[in-house]
């Protein structure tokens, strides 16, 4: 029973879309498990761009299964325009599944979460204000809006005159808004209902189902690991669990149906929003990563901060994951770099060394990066097909990453089209070769 997660290992934006857009050409389903449109993955192929942010990246294969888990927060409206403008170039949407307990995000979420960033002033959290930490707390206080719901009118009205009525006092700015008339909202939702009606499933039978024949099953996540809102920099973190124990949460499976885990970084290191990054570059040579990267947020356009690679950060995520692989990405961005540098360790207030990750916010918040440095290299790297294509500074720079979180490099990104990847050994041996098998089986 083959189940594959890939996770983000830093702050989110690491190239995960184009990953599993890999794998999933070998998989049977591909399943999303947390988050919701805050997130936003990107793929290139033959030169076109795709931009996903509610539905799986294995999307792009005719009839695949993509399923929106349970632990997804949905804005049904947004998920209705993305089927739509994929119908609209022709990419067939049969397979797409909703998960019937997945929440919903309500017009009253969004003002919600607006109100509260615009409540913390300076102290803002940085969120994309789609309304996703207001539907994670509603969900969590059993005030949430199911996808069933909308399927259901006199229910739907019911729990919408409920789940308001806590908020009434936040919402106060927001009384004339026409988007919080229960009629219309009830009316516009059960609309949304009917256009999805098609896709809403129980996709954790779906997903057994998958498990039990030994196809290949691939969970998303969305975000970083650095975003979880258990153990990533609270409080500048999502309101969901980007780790991988919580695909099995999010789509309705059990720990033991995960055999591999991926964590997906960058070869540098990017942050969107504010709170800690310790490696952060302010100078001319962030400014350069950030162009040449194109590090601009697919979901608000945002510009990303940007910074070396935080291997002491990496190393902690792979830990939280019990990472299998890495898949690294851009590595192409650091190409003509005259200087290379990792962060190794981290220095505190009065000369304090960590070489761990630090639980507590004062400390990591002073925190900055202890670095070594690395052979740089100019050649372009685009054309690689292979590691031994790369020049020497490259291998040595991946071969660092990996001896220092003890986890091997399965996967290395050199540009953004679908065939710029290599594939090392160890990814072809453990994941490619078992999925070519299955698939041939």
């Amino acid at each position: 029973m083959p189940g594959i997660v890939i996770v983000g290992a830093q702050w989110g934006d690491e190239g995960k879309g184009k990953i599993v857009d890999l794998l999933a050409e070998r998989a049977d389903a591909v399943v999303r498990f947390q988050g919701g449109n805050n997130a936003g993955h990107t793929i290139v192929r033959e030169g076109v761009e795709w931009k996903f942010h509610l539905i799986p990246s294995g999307i792009l294969y005719a009839g695949k299964r993509c399923i929106i888990g349970n632990g997804v927060v949905i804005d049904p409206k947004v998920l209705i325009g993305e089927i739509h403008a994929l119908r609209a170039r022709r990419v067939d949407v049969s397979g797409l599944k909703v998960s019937a307990n997945a929440h919903v995000i309500m017009p009253y979420h969004l003002l919600l979460d607006q109100a509260g960033e615009a409540r913390l002033g300076k102290l803002q959290i940085g969120t994309t204000r789609r309304g996703i930490g207001p539907a994670y707390s509603d969900k969590a206080a059993r005030l949430g809006i199911r996808i069933q719901d909308l399927l259901d009118e006199k229910i739907l009205k019911k729990k919408i005159t409920a789940a308001l009525e806590p908020n009434r006092l936040a919402l106060r700015p927001y009384a004339l808004d026409p988007s919080l008339d229960l009629h219309a909202m009830t009316e516009q939702y059960v609309s949304y209902g009917r256009q999805l009606s098609e896709y809403i499933a129980d996709t954790s039978r779906l997903v057994w189902d998958s498990l039990e024949q030994d196809r290949l099953v691939l969970f998303e996540g969305a975000q970083g690991a650095m975003l979880d809102i258990d153990h990533g920099t609270y409080p500048f973190v999502t309101s969901s669990n980007p780790i991988a124990g919580a695909a099995c949460v999010g789509a309705g499976v059990g720990p033991r149906d995960i055999d591999e885990i991926w964590g997906v970084c960058k070869a540098y290191a990017t942050r969107v929003g504010a709170g800690p990054f310790p490696t952060e570059l302010t100078d001319e040579v962030g400014e350069r990563i950030r162009e040449t990267g194109g590090e601009y947020g697919t979901t608000t356009g945002r510009p990303r901060r940007t910074g070396w690679l935080d291997l002491v950060a990496l190393r902690y995520a792979a830990r939280l994951n019990t990472l299998s692989a890495l898949a690294i990405t851009k590595l192409d961005v650091l190409t003509g770099l005259d200087q290379l540098m990792v962060c190794t360790r981290y220095l505190g207030a009065e000369g304090a060394v960590f070489e761990d990750f630090p639980y507590h916010q004062s400390v990591l918040h002073h925190a900055t990066g202890e670095y070594t440095e690395l052979e740089p290299w100019s050649e372009e790297i685009g054309e690689c097909r292979s590691e031994e294509d790369l020049p020497q500074a490259a291998r040595d720079y991946l071969s660092y990453i990996a001896d220092f979180i003890g986890v091997p490099v399965a996967l290395i990104g050199v540009g953004p089209g679908r065939e710029q990847t290599i594939w090392t050994p160890a990814g072809a041996d453990t994941l490619v070769g078992r999925a070519a098998s299955l698939a041939s089986s």
